[in-house]
């Protein structure tokens, strides 16, 4: 199981062990971290659980498809490194990712 740091947009820090299969807004959502709503409970169809991914973690994971890149065009403040943790499958190799969560979902 990974170690994944989610970080709050005031900079504050959370470690959290997850397991591979899941996808980062379950991981979220199952430690209590605020910052991540996934409203929509992963269908990839509300974007409350847009993050943005440090730099050097975007390469480790897949490419966005395209439900989730058009999804991406509606959140707030959008950044290069932007996904939407529902679409983001956990594996083994991303030990020490970091996840950075926008001021607001909305």
């Amino acid at each position: 199981m990974p170690l994944i740091t989610f970080v709050a947009h005031d900079g504050s820090s959370y470690e959290v062990q997850a397991a591979a299969g899941s996808s980062l807004m379950q991981v979220a959502l199952a430690n209590g971290i605020d910052g991540i709503l996934g409203e929509c409970g992963g269908s990839c169809s509300c974007a409350t659980c847009h993050c943005y991914l440090a730099e050097a973690d975007y390469g480790r994971v897949s490419a966005p498809g395209r439900t989730e890149r058009e999804m991406l065009e509606c959140v707030s403040e959008p950044q290069a490194t932007s996904r939407l943790g529902c679409q983001v499958i956990v594996t083994g190799d991303m030990e020490g990712m970091v996840v950075h969560m926008p001021a607001s979902q909305y």
